[in-house]
C-alpha cells in the first residue's frame, strides 16, 4: 500500500512538473484521479514479477558472478547433466558454442544443429561421470569461465555470455 502511495505522489508531481512547463500563456489542469489510477494500474501491469535472486542479475564477466550465483547455476547443469536432458541443456546454453566431440569442427552454430547432434553423442559416459561428480561449491572463475568437472578432461564450461551465465563449452 505505501508503494502505490509512492506512485501516486511521484505521479502528481510529474504532473506538476509537466504543467509548469507548458508555453506562455497556457493553463494547463492537474490531472484527475481517474487518470493517475489509471497511471497506476498501469505501472502495476508493467512491473515485473520478483524473479528468484539470480534470475534478473546481469554481469559484465565471470570476477563479478557471486559464489552462490555460480554454485546455483553448476547445480542446475549437474541436474540436466545427469538426467541426460538435451532440450534442458540446449536451453542453458549461449550459441555458437564449443562442442569438442572426436571428428568435428567443434563449434556448433545453433539450437538446432545442437539438438541434431542427440543425446547420445553430447551426454558420454565420461562426461556425465565428470560433470556430476564435480563440486559446484570450488569454482574459480577465469576469463574462459568456470570449469564444471571433477578433474578430468571431460567437462562444461559456463561463463557470463550476454550478461548471464550460460553453457559456453563442452570438452570431451
Amino acid at each position: 500500500m505505501m508503494r502505490k502511495g509512492k506512485m501516486l505522489i511521484a505521479a502528481a508531481a510529474v504532473s506538476l512538473m509537466l504543467a509548469g512547463c507548458g508555453q506562455g500563456g497556457q493553463t494547463e489542469t492537474a490531472p484527475s484521479a481517474e487518470t493517475e489510477a489509471s497511471e497506476e494500474v498501469r505501472a502495476e501491469e508493467t512491473e515485473p514479477e520478483t524473479p528468484d535472486e539470480n534470475e534478473g542479475a546481469v554481469y559484465e564477466d565471470n570476477f563479478e558472478v557471486d559464489k552462490e550465483a555460480v554454485k546455483e547455476f553448476g547445480e542446475k547443469i549437474q541436474l540436466t547433466v545427469a538426467a541426460k536432458d538435451l532440450k534442458q541443456l540446449a536451453d542453458l546454453t549461449a550459441f555458437p558454442v564449443y562442442v569438442g566431440l572426436p571428428g568435428t569442427e567443434g563449434t556448433v552454430e545453433s539450437r538446432e544443429e545442437f539438438m541434431d547432434i542427440g543425446a547420445e553423442q553430447i551426454f558420454t559416459p565420461e562426461l556425465v561421470a565428470s560433470v556430476t561428480a564435480a563440486d559446484p561449491d570450488e569454482l574459480s572463475p577465469s576469463m574462459a569461465g568456470f570449469v564444471l568437472s571433477d578433474g578430468g578432461t571431460a567437462n562444461v564450461i559456463f561463463g557470463v555470455s550476454g550478461g548471464k551465465l550460460a553453457v559456453t563449452g563442452i570438452n570431451y
